[in-house]
């Protein structure tokens, strides 16, 4: 059931991408914007979508987040891209926007998918003013020097560290880099409800965690071609990863037991959270 849904969701997502860039001016850098837009999993906006059903929230109402979550994403893959950053010409099997354009329309396209993030989670069809208030206040903190920013500016600083990074060190890193945006998605779905997030924020935190240690995995043992994404390019890097630190199969059994810890974290919400339980778990079985 999962992956039907996540499908159903990538399209309705698609689909509001499609209308919004059809709105704009006809330029290069709204070009590039709907490329970076296109492809990927959807699991953040999935999420959004999914903790809304759980609070039976409209899908005409959590489509704004939704969306808007998946085009921050978009521009922190653009910019993570960039050769000041990770330097990848490679993503989801494509060139990346740099690439295919230039670097000045790679961060005019980021920055723009900035903004376009917060304009959709604003939108009057959201609901109530201080829904849509909350909503942006709480993506402004998590995409910020507080999250994303501030997980990406410790994994720079690190490669010029004179020692690796220790395993705190590095879940203290992913939280912000990884986790952060996907706490923010899971806990959509109880703002615009004006539910009590708890549940779904401990749920997204042992998510998020197994997330990136599944991606390290990945970076290791998983296949270039369908991760559409240069692989083993930490180790080639000399990065500490939580593969490095604990070995690949005390990894798998760590990003296990994070998984029932999510699903753990939904036992309140009975069988409502089963699609997200699902979610957990696709999580570690994926091969991109």
């Amino acid at each position: 059931m999962f992956r039907e849904i996540l499908a159903q969701d990538a399209v309705r997502i698609q689909a509001q991408f499609d209308r919004a860039f059809r709105s704009l001016e006809d330029l290069v850098v709204t070009q590039a914007m709907a490329y970076a837009t296109q492809g990927g999993k959807r699991l953040r906006g999935f999420l959004v979508m999914e903790s809304a059903r759980l609070h039976g929230v409209e899908p005409d109402r959590a489509i704004w987040p939704a969306t808007g979550i998946e085009a921050l994403h978009a521009y922190s893959l653009v910019h993570d891209d960039l050769p000041c950053m990770d330097d990848d010409d490679l993503r989801r099997g494509r060139p990346t926007v740099h690439v295919k354009w230039d670097e000045g329309t790679a961060v005019l396209a980021g920055d723009a998918l900035q903004a376009l993030a917060f304009e959709m989670c604003t939108r009057p069809e959201i609901g109530a003013a201080d829904i849509r208030a909350e909503l942006a206040l709480a993506l402004a903190k998590a995409s910020g020097a507080q999250g994303m920013v501030l997980g990406q500016a410790l994994d720079i600083a690190a490669e010029t560290c004179q020692s690796p990074l220790t395993l705190d060190e590095i879940t203290h890193l992913q939280a912000g880099k990884t986790g952060a945006l996907i706490e923010w998605s899971a806990c959509a779905g109880a703002r615009l409800a004006q539910a009590d997030p708890e549940p779904l924020r401990r749920y997204a935190q042992a998510l998020g965690l197994a997330f990136q240690i599944a991606d390290d995995i990945l970076d290791v043992e998983g296949d270039a071609e369908k991760a559409g994404k240069r692989l083993q390019k930490d180790a080639k890097a000399g990065k500490a990863t939580f593969v490095s630190l604990l070995g690949l199969d005390a990894a798998k059994a760590r990003a296990e037991e994070l998984v029932e810890q999510a699903c753990t974290a939904l036992d309140g919400y009975g069988s409502k959270a089963e699609t997200l339980k699902q979610a957990a778990r696709f999580v570690i079985a994926r091969d991109s």
